[in-house]
């Protein structure tokens, strides 16, 4: 068995595992891990416990001189005393102590060289360690030799619950992130995606420092080594469009700006899994294999077929694999400059054009707006469409200010003549329950057309509230869909529902007022 020293951390576990063979952690998952199994395609189908999604409101930021002046603190990025974190971390230490068995990962966050950091991770489970050996980048034996003291190092004890009764706890959940430390302890939840996210919210800190951009976003590059980035909530068809079968995958969700290009951080891709078919996403589908975790979803004892449709455990079921499980992608996961972004929307008020082009101020605005809207039926109590903004396409994980993202967006779109369109994937003729959800082949129309150039020949009408240009013409797609007021019977409804979105624009929009430059705010809606 291998050994691997963790006194540094006050660990003395005499059985560690540290980069672990994919086989091993196999064998060691099967015969420990209560509740797991293999299925027919060889992947590991893991329970992440009573804690099925992450935990935001448990999620804890150590305020520190060095950084306090740095944070956007409130809802999002909540403050921890120095003396609290140290109580979670040694009862994080304490339970690690009393395990028989340990896993260090050591890994990459960050294709290129330049800007990647080294992490590692101190878990008990084998789901753990072969869940992050999928989404972080493996280094190669020589580098693994000579990877020496991290950069950043996660104390997963997610076995072991919170002291509720701590100050500033709020349940005995416990994810607490100190930045001068350089460590993440996490307390009370064993689901795997609260370490993918704390690694990114670590970049999210450290990479404005760079004046590097930090994206909640997914990437592809086409033959000519063209490159788009993909913005996009939960709903939007940001995963689904971005798997192109014309164009390579950079990566489905977390990326960098940087003043070479682009680069991917994770290794690999967490795709949710509800639903999943070969017929509707089959590169996800084929992307389950020996090494593929399966996390959270329902099988069959007997046969070992796994049910994508059941629910029971949660909709947040979700499948973690290496990135070169895709047929398509780019590898290493590193490109040029962007050449196009696009910002998703699933407007469920039926009111957006679903194409229109944007100034690189019309880009910042709707960027720290993050928009998109819930439908009826996904929530209880949600009767008619909700808007739901999320700054950066990704609140959660941004640490700064979201001026201080939309600012370099906007000079780095300067600088390399970048276009940006906001592509509606929502609703036409009318909203929810009225109206229909646009055609997916007219949205990849859209997104080919800008590709193509085609948008380049076209004439454009402004549109008199939000001030984008529309097209009035794309191969592929009915004229008449391109103006959504011409698509509802009752135009009057729609000027009326489209005065309501506007507002809701302006209401979210006034708690970033203070911090973000007049140039931004003035390409905001008007009334």
């Amino acid at each position: 068995m291998a050994t691997f020293n963790l006194t540094q951390y006050g660990i003395s576990v005499g059985e560690v595992h540290r980069n672990s063979s994919i086989p091993m952690l196999y064998e060691i998952g099967l015969r420990s891990e209560a509740g797991t199994a293999i299925s027919d395609v060889g992947a590991l189908l893991v329970y992440s416990g009573e804690k099925t999604g992450r935990s935001p409101k448990d999620k804890r930021i150590v305020r520190h001189p060095d950084s306090e002046n740095n944070i956007d603190w409130g809802d999002v990025n909540i403050g921890l005393d120095e003396n609290t974190f140290f109580v979670n971390r040694e009862r994080a230490i304490d339970y690690l102590n009393i395990c028989e068995r340990l896993f260090v990962v050591d890994a990459f966050a960050g294709w290129d060289p330049k800007y990647r950091i080294k992490v590692r991770i101190i878990c008990t489970r084998a789901y753990h360690a072969l869940f992050m050996q999928n989404m972080l980048i493996m280094p190669t034996a020589a580098e693994l030799k000579d990877f020496g003291t991290p950069d950043y190092v996660i104390l997963n004890a997610g076995g072991f619950p919170a002291n509720s009764y701590t100050s500033h706890m709020t349940s005995k959940t416990s994810v607490d992130v100190h930045l001068e430390r350089q460590e993440i302890v996490i307390l009370g939840t064993q689901y795997a995606g609260e370490m993918k996210k704390g690694i990114f919210s670590v970049m999210n800190y450290l990479m404005p420092l760079q004046d590097v951009l930090p994206m909640h976003c997914s990437a592809n590059v086409g033959a000519g080594g063209d490159v788009t980035y993909l913005f996009g909530l939960s709903g939007t068809g940001k995963t689904t469009l971005s798997a192109d079968p014309k164009r390579k995958l950079i990566g489905d969700d977390e990326h960098c700006w940087t003043d070479e290009g682009t680069f991917n951080i994770e290794g690999g891709c967490y795709a949710k899994a509800i639903n999943l078919s070969a017929e509707n996403e089959p590169d996800i589908f084929n992307a389950i294999r020996f090494g593929t975790v399966l996390e959270n979803l329902v099988y069959d004892k007997e046969t070992r077929e796994v049910d994508y449709t059941d629910t029971s455990i949660t909709e947040n079921t979700r499948a973690s694999y290496p990135i070169r499980f895709i047929e398509n992608v780019q590898i290493p996961c590193v490109a040029g400059h962007p050449k196009n972004i696009i910002f998703l929307t699933c407007d469920a008020f039926g009111v957006l054009p679903p194409v229109s082009k944007l100034t690189p101020e019309q880009a910042s605005y709707h960027f720290i707006s993050g928009y998109t809207a819930k439908v009826a039926g996904t929530e209880m109590g949600v009767t008619e469409p909700q808007a739901t903004f999320s700054a950066c396409f990704g609140a959660a994980f941004m640490m700064w200010h979201p001026n201080k993202y939309a600012e370099l967006l906007a000079s780095k779109m300067k600088e390399h003549q970048v276009k940006a369109w906001l592509v509606n994937t929502g609703w036409t003729g009318g909203g929810h329950g009225v109206g229909s959800r646009i055609k997916l082949k007219y949205t990849r129309a859209m997104i080919d057309a800008i590709h193509n150039g085609d948008f380049e020949a076209v004439s454009y009408a402004k549109d008199d509230e939000f001030g984008f240009m529309v097209p009035q013409a794309c191969p592929g797609v009915p004229e008449a869909l391109l103006n959504p007021r011409n698509t509802w019977d009752d135009q009057k409804a729609y000027d009326a529902t489209k005065s309501k979105l506007v507002a809701l624009f302006r209401k979210n929009f006034q708690k970033y007022e203070a911090g973000v430059n007049a140039d931004i705010i003035a390409a905001g809606p008007n009334t």
